[in-house]
C-alpha cells in the first residue's frame, strides 16, 4: 500500500490519521460525558472526576496536534475524487460535512484548551506545556466564552460525525461503492469515476456553519454572569477610616496547582492612630460576604456544605487590635468562619500619607481549623494551607 494518495485511492498515512483521529475523537466524547456526569462530593470522588477530566484535557491537547499534522498532510496530498460525483446535491452534502469535521478537530480542543487556560484549578493538563496559552489571562468570563464554544462545537461535532458515518453506510450498503472500503487497509477495486466537479460551496457552508457556531457560544458564554460580578449584601458601616478601595485575595493549591480567588463584597471598620509608637494603635473589624467569593472553576464546589456552606454561614467576621510591631504592624485577632472562632495574626505594612493610608498583609490559614474541606484529607487533592492577601487603601474621616 503506497503512503500518498493517488486520484482514486487514499494512501497510508491518510488512513492512519483518519483512523487515529477516529479513535481519539470517539474516545473524548466518552471522558467527556462520562467525567461531566461523576459527583464531587467527597475526596475519592472529586479525585476520580478530576483524573478523567485531566484524562479528557490532555488527549484533547493530543487531538489538536494530531489534527494540525493531519491537515497539512491532506492540503499536500492529491485529493481522491468521489465515487458519486454525478449525484450533486449528495456530493455537495458530503464535502460540506467533511469542511465541518476539519474545523471541528480544531475548533473544539483549542476553545477547550483556552477555557481551561482561563480559568484557575481542577483537572490538569498532563502535557507538559498544557496550563497556560500565551495571550490567555486567567479571566472568568473568558473561561465561560470559550467553555461555551467548546460545547456548541462538539455537539456540531457529534452531528457531523454521525452525518459522516451515515454516509458512510449508505455507500457501502445501499450504493454498494468503494467509498468505505478504500479507507480500509488494503487496495479494493474501483472503477472509473464519474466527472468531478469543484465548487467553493461547501468550504462556504461549512465555513458559514461554524461561525454561527462560534458566535451562538460566545453570546451564551460571555452572557453568563461573572462570579464577581455578585450584588453587595453588606450594609455600610460606620468608621473612622474609610475603605476606598482593596482587595481581600485567596490563594488555595488544588492538585498541585495554585487557584486564586477574591471576595466582592466586604466591610471594614478601622480605628487607629498612627502616633502610637508601642503596643495596641487601633482596632479593626471585618466582615466578608463569602457566597460573593471567585474562586476560579472551583467556586461552585467552595460554597457547598463540606467547604464554605454558605446557606447556612454567609459571612466571615475578623475582630483585632492593630499592634505595632518591629517591621510594621500586626493585626491580631479573632477568625470566625462557620462559627469557628480561631485567633489569627495578620502582618502588614502600611505608608501612611496625609490622611490616605496604604496598607499590605500576608497571612497563612489552615482550612481544617474551620472545618473548610474536611472530607478532603489528602494534601495533594487539596492542600491544608490557604493563603490571605490583603491590599486597601483607607481615608481618614473628617
Amino acid at each position: 500500500m503506497a503512503f500518498s494518495n493517488t486520484a482514486i485511492r487514499y494512501g497510508g498515512v491518510t488512513k492512519f490519521f483518519h483512523w487515529l483521529t477516529a479513535l481519539l475523537i470517539l474516545t473524548l466524547i466518552a471522558l467527556g460525558l462520562y467525567a461531566s456526569d461523576l459527583p464531587h462530593d467527597t475526596q475519592d470522588a472529586l479525585t476520580r472526576k478530576a483524573w478523567f477530566f485531566s484524562l479528557h484535557k490532555t488527549l484533547g491537547v493530543t487531538v489538536f496536534f494530531v489534527a494540525l499534522a493531519r491537515i497539512v498532510w491532506a492540503f499536500a496530498q492529491t485529493k481522491p475524487g468521489l465515487l458519486n460525483a454525478d449525484h450533486k446535491l449528495e456530493s455537495w452534502l458530503a464535502e460540506t460535512v467533511h469542511w465541518v469535521l476539519y474545523g471541528s478537530l480544531v475548533i473544539v480542543p483549542l476553545a477547550g484548551w483556552i477555557s481551561h487556560a482561563a480559568a484557575s484549578g481542577f483537572a490538569p493538563i498532563w502535557w507538559p506545556l498544557g496550563q497556560s496559552l500565551p495571550f490567555i489571562p486567567k479571566n472568568t468570563s473568558l473561561e465561560h466564552a470559550f467553555g461555551a464554544v467548546h460545547i456548541i462545537a462538539g455537539k456540531l461535532l457529534i452531528g457531523a460525525l454521525v452525518l459522516h458515518v451515515a454516509g458512510a453506510v449508505k455507500h457501502h450498503v445501499i450504493d454498494r461503492d468503494s467509498t468505505l472500503r478504500r479507507m480500509l487497509p488494503g487496495e479494493p477495486a474501483i472503477g472509473p469515476l464519474p466527472a468531478q466537479h469543484h465548487s467553493a460551496a461547501p468550504v462556504v457552508t461549512a465555513t458559514v456553519v461554524w461561525i454561527a457556531a462560534i458566535g451562538l457560544g460566545l453570546g451564551l458564554g460571555l452572557g453568563q454572569p461573572a462570579d464577581t460580578e455578585e450584588t453587595a449584601t453588606l450594609d455600610a458601616v460606620a468608621s473612622e477610616w474609610q475603605v476606598q478601595n482593596g482587595t481581600i485575595a485567596l490563594e488555595v493549591t488544588q492538585f498541585g496547582s495554585v487557584v486564586a480567588g477574591s471576595f466582592a463584597d466586604w466591610t471594614s471598620a478601622i480605628t487607629f492612630d498612627e502616633t502610637v509608637q508601642t503596643g495596641k494603635a487601633g482596632e479593626v473589624t471585618t466582615t466578608v460576604a463569602i457566597p460573593t467569593l471567585s474562586l476560579g472553576s472551583v467556586t461552585d464546589q467552595a460554597m457547598g456544605a463540606d467547604f464554605f456552606n454558605t446557606e447556612a454561614f454567609p459571612t466571615a467576621t475578623f475582630q483585632a487590635d492593630i499592634n505595632v510591631a518591629a517591621d510594621g504592624y500586626i493585626a491580631a485577632g479573632t477568625l470566625t468562619i462557620k462559627d469557628q472562632s480561631i485567633p489569627v495574626e495578620l502582618p502588614f505594612t502600611l505608608t501612611l500619607q496625609d490622611d490616605t493610608a496604604q496598607m499590605t498583609g500576608t497571612t497563612t490559614l489552615d482550612r481544617r481549623d474551620f472545618g473548610i474541606g474536611e472530607t478532603v484529607t489528602d494534601e495533594s487533592t487539596l492542600a491544608f494551607s490557604v493563603t490571605v492577601n490583603i491590599d486597601l487603601t483607607a481615608t481618614r474621616g473628617q
